[in-house]
């Protein structure tokens, strides 16, 4: 016989989950390493495996609590929000750094790299081309997940579905885009500090990029089945954030490797 509570918390059941994602992490870098040293994939892709399996279940397992158990009240919902704001904080951070590192190569650049910037025998890319194309479909997406919130606290599902769609539409051809830049890239990462900054920095935003994508085509599903209500959809309202967090990530990215760093 289940127990009832008298509180409005939400004390999770034992969960595999959190152990299979760790072994998956460890995989997966560790097939990192192997991939490139050896240039081998087996145990990269087996670490892929186990993190999308682990998502997969992890995730099925949140939305039962969510939609259909009813253990997300509005204090667990608070919290959940709380988490959200950190996290993106936290992300700030992370870019921060990778801000920090350019602008402490940038203005002021060694002799080893010709006392100029860009680099020495470095040809950058044009900001007005593909990047600036890339602005435009994220800023776009931007208003397009707008447009699915409001048509969701509206309660009109046909606009929510048509916006969410056209958002995540445009999450992948922005990642297109990034893929067919990279291919068409005159410089690579080992060339020098500019080349590690500039796919470091521009490579995470594009894998903030998938993440998001995912995020997003996951609350499609979700809506399509009918797990949303205009009073009861932090799941999506959480992939907005952070899909605005990319947005404004991009701008200053654009704005300072693209643009200026040029």
């Amino acid at each position: 016989m289940k127990m009832m509570k008298n509180h409005p918390y939400h004390l999770v059941d034992y969960s595999p989950w959190p152990l299979t994602g760790s072994i998956g992490a460890m995989t997966l870098t560790s097939g990192m390493v192997l991939w490139f040293h050896k240039s081998e994939m087996y145990l990269f892709s087996l670490g892929v495996l186990i993190l999308l399996l682990t998502m997969i279940q992890w995730w099925r397992d949140i939305i039962r609590e969510a939609t259909f158990q009813g253990h997300h009240t509005i204090k667990v919902t608070n919290g959940l929000k709380i988490g959200m704001i950190l996290f993106i904080i936290s992300e700030v951070f992370f870019f921060i750094s990778f801000f920090w590192g350019f602008f402490h190569s940038s203005l002021a650049p060694t002799v080893e790299i010709g006392a100029m910037w860009p680099p020495k025998g470095i040809m950058v890319f044009n900001p007005m081309e593909i990047p600036l194309l890339n602005t435009m479909i994220l800023l776009c997406s931007g208003m397009t997940v707008t447009w699915t919130h409001h048509s969701l606290m509206n309660n009109n599902h046909k606009e929510t579905t048509k916006s969410l769609f056209i958002t995540v539409m445009l999450g992948i051809y922005f990642t297109m885009l990034q893929a067919y830049e990279y291919m068409e890239a005159s410089f690579c990462i080992s060339d020098s500090i500019y080349g590690s900054c500039f796919f470091m920095t521009t490579g995470f935003h594009g894998f903030h990029v998938i993440i998001g994508t995912i995020f997003l085509t996951i609350c499609l599903m979700r809506h399509i089945k009918g797990h949303f209500s205009m009073n009861h959809h932090f799941g999506f309202e959480a992939a907005a954030w952070y899909w605005h967090f990319v947005d404004v990530v991009w701008l200053f990215l654009y704005i300072t490797i693209y643009w200026w760093g040029s």
